[in-house]
């Protein structure tokens, strides 16, 4: 197997999220970094650079507008005297009110969803550069290769078309799906985070020609709230292509695989020839969020369980925070999947 990874993506270091009504650390850091490219050199993975700067697929899949939010809204954040190191939001939309306004303010309640995708000094070239990784993992498993892992970071899969959320900006893991509809495949993305692929799911909800699945955290107590039920089966053109799995929090390794093999089942039902699988390794026992309890054991059952589909796929990283085990659990992982 063969890692991608762009440096830029260290540029983007948020300080602060908002948990318990105060300010914390914010745990979606460029030490993530290290420790996954840990755990590659554990699985004996080689790292290397993406081989295009090509931006056009991303200003396909994204608002044009949003991408300027992301590109030139901290600058202008910071030219406001008295503003602070962070540009986060205090009033967002709503189902009553949800006109996009012209006040730099109000524009990043418009695209922040959340507290937790603040905008900080690089953080557009670092999401450009994790969005163009999981491009040029996708690209590479078109062209031949059997399996790719992207380390993408910052994550992508609860950013919308237009919105960012949860740490993410732009969707890596529907952009490197939307590449491999545009080369003519059938598309399945299987998203194990811990947290549900709200993102992912909006992108394609009434889009009959991808599959979306989701194994997660139940949303009736766990971010991101609003989106991840096990009724939500697609839209109109998209009735029957998303499928979602919520699990009670503090589940085990064994109800994560008993999920992880049902999905499987549509993946095969559905006869895909490409996989994305959104891989969040949040859900392990040592993750510093603390929603579930799989263990490394089961983190490698779980690779081996999805090798078994032998279709070309695309590893995007999601969510998997900073702790001394972060590198076993990948390694642990890469190993199931690559056998």
């Amino acid at each position: 197997m063969l890692a991608i990874y762009d440096e830029r993506q260290s540029l983007h270091r948020p300080l602060t999220r908002i948990a318990g009504g105060v300010l914390q650390p914010n745990l979606e850091v460029p030490e993530r970094i290290e420790k996954l490219r840990e755990g590659l050199a554990l699985a004996g993975v080689s790292v290397v650079a993406p081989a295009s700067d090509d931006t056009t697929l991303i200003h396909r899949l994204h608002d044009g507008d949003y991408l300027d939010f992301l590109e030139n809204g901290f600058a202008a954040w910071r030219a406001i005297p008295g503003n602070g190191p962070e540009l986060r939001s205090s009033i967002h939309p709503n189902i009553y009110m949800n006109r996009r306004p012209d006040d730099l303010l109000g524009r990043a309640g418009f695209y922040q969803a959340d507290a937790g995708c603040v905008l900080v000094e690089g953080t557009w070239e670092a999401a450009k550069a994790s969005a163009l990784t999981a491009l040029d993992a996708s690209r590479r498993v078109l062209d031949g290769e059997d399996m790719v892992y992207a380390l993408c970071r910052p994550p992508g899969h609860h950013a919308y078309r237009d919105k960012a959320g949860g740490f993410c900006y732009l969707n890596n893991s529907a952009l490197a799906a939307e590449q491999a509809v545009v080369a003519g495949r059938r598309v399945a993305i299987l998203d194990i985070d811990v947290h549900h692929g709200n993102g992912t799911q909006a992108m394609f909800y009434d889009r009959s020609d991808v599959l979306t699945l989701s194994v997660h955290g139940d949303p009736a107590y766990l971010y991101p709230y609003y989106a991840g039920y096990a009724d939500e089966a697609g839209f109109e053109a998209g009735a029957g292509t998303n499928r979602n799995f919520p699990l009670p929090l503090g589940s085990d390794g064994a109800v994560y695989l008993a999920a992880v093999r049902t999905a499987c089942q549509e993946v095969r039902r559905f006869g895909a020839d490409f996989l994305v699988l959104a891989l969040g390794l949040d859900a392990s026992v040592n993750d510093p969020f603390a929603c579930m309890r799989v263990d490394d054991g089961h983190f490698n059952r779980i690779g081996l369980h999805i090798a078994k589909l032998r279709i070309p796929t695309v590893i995007v990283q999601e969510g998997g925070y900073v702790s001394p085990f972060l590198a076993a659990t990948l390694a642990a992982f890469i190993s199931g999947i690559s056998q």
